[in-house]
This record gives structure tokens, C-alpha cells and sequence, in this order.
């Protein structure tokens, strides 16, 4: 006879507090509620989001492996100072992966991938219609997933995985800035006529192009950004 083996028990509640708490933290911090450079309080955190110190310690644990939050000596856990070096990293990675991933998506795609791409293009357009931005993130992340797939890229759709939480603060920082909906909205429908054509080359140029003007808008963004926090800080 088997003795029961309590460490298998599956903790429902604690694991959904955990999500939900995660989610919650993430989505303050892509909102711009928790300021860059911002001091995470583990108390405040816990009155705020109404679960213990040990849920709020393993959040921020796990935004820290997204790097969305840092942990300072002698301050603790603030939230990640978003600087034109990394992000020019970032812009980086996805050149290639994204080039790559449009090239061999347009040598591999049918018909029903091409319209999946399509009506996704149409979801992010009625989005940034709408100014809601949250859409716009789910929309955009589901678009490259279909790209990524249809050209059998999975291990590079992993990597881009590993940088999601990076990668849409910065787009969570640039879709709202003047005109960028439209704007993107043409060039990710440039690099789905390349797809479409099958024209590998093309779709490469296109997604590379794409994610070059948008690392550009990023870069402006966060020198300014940075200008007014030095700004702020010396008043």
C-alpha cells in the first residue's frame, strides 16, 4: 500500500493568485503606472495586489528574468531603466530574426496563412483605431507568432519569446507616439505583400526596414526620456 505523496498536490489558488498577480505587475509596468527607476515596495506591493509577501517576492522574481525589473544594491527591486543601449540591442535581435522569419515564411507559406497574417494586420489596425494599445501588443506578438511558425522558425520564435516582455514595452512606447499606428500598420502590410508574392528577398528588406524605423523612434523616445529624468532629478 502507497503512502500519499503530498508534494505532488497540485496548489490551484496559490498558483492562480501567482498568474494573476504576474499579469497584474506586468501590465502596470508596459502601462507606464510603475515609473522606470521606481522602488517596488513589498508591502505597498502586497496591500496593492492583496496577496502575501512570498507571491509578490516570486513576481518579482520572475519580471526580473524578463527584465522588466532590476534589483539594487542596498535598495532592492525597482522597475528596469529602459536605455538606448539595450533597446538598440533589442532592435538588433529582432532585425534578424524578424528578416529571417519573413524570408522563409514567404518561401513557405499557403493561401490560409497569408489570410491568417491578413486579418491579424486588420485586428492591429481597428486597435490603434480604437487607442487600445493592450490590443495592439496581443495583435502584434500573435502576427509574429503566425509568421514565425508558417516559416517553421520555432527556435527563434523561442528566443523572441525570452525578449516578449522587453520588446513590447518598447513597443508600448512607441505605438502611441504620433502617427505610428498608420505608419505601422503600412509597413507590416508590406512585408505581408512580399509573403504573399513569395518574394523571400522582399520580405526580408520589408521586415528589416520596419523594425529599423521603429528602433529609430525608440531611440528618440528614451534620449528624451532620459534628458527630462536628468532634468528632473537636478531640480
Amino acid at each position: 500500500m502507497h503512502e500519499p505523496i503530498s508534494s505532488l498536490k497540485v496548489e490551484r489558488r496559490t498558483t492562480t493568485l501567482r498568474a494573476l498577480a504576474l499579469e497584474k505587475m506586468r501590465s502596470a509596468i508596459l502601462d507606464a503606472r510603475f515609473q522606470p527607476g521606481a522602488r517596488l515596495v513589498e508591502r505597498t506591493l502586497c496591500e496593492e495586489l492583496g496577496v502575501s509577501r512570498t507571491v509578490v517576492r516570486e513576481v518579482l522574481r520572475h519580471l526580473e528574468t524578463e527584465g522588466l525589473v532590476d534589483t539594487l544594491p542596498n535598495q532592492g527591486p525597482i522597475v528596469a531603466v529602459l536605455d538606448p543601449k539595450t533597446a538598440t540591442e533589442i532592435y538588433e535581435i529582432r532585425g534578424l530574426l524578424e528578416g529571417e522569419a519573413a524570408s522563409a515564411c514567404a518561401r513557405l507559406a499557403d493561401a490560409r496563412t497569408v489570410d491568417d497574417l491578413d486579418a491579424l494586420i486588420d485586428s492591429i489596425q481597428l486597435a490603434f483605431d480604437d487607442r487600445d494599445y493592450r490590443a495592439v501588443l496581443a495583435f502584434t506578438t500573435a502576427f509574429y507568432e503566425r509568421m514565425f511558425t508558417a516559416g517553421h522558425k520555432h527556435v527563434a520564435w523561442e528566443i523572441v519569446q525570452s525578449l516578449t516582455a522587453r520588446i513590447n514595452r518598447l513597443r508600448a512606447l512607441t505605438i502611441a507616439s504620433d502617427d505610428r499606428g498608420s505608419q505601422a500598420v503600412l509597413e507590416m502590410r508590406r512585408i505581408l505583400a512580399a509573403i504573399r508574392a513569395g518574394d523571400a528577398v522582399a520580405a526580408r528588406s520589408a521586415a528589416v526596414t520596419h523594425v529599423s524605423g521603429v528602433a529609430e523612434i525608440a531611440r528618440k523616445l528614451l534620449v528624451e526620456g532620459q534628458g527630462h529624468l536628468l532634468l528632473k532629478r537636478a531640480g
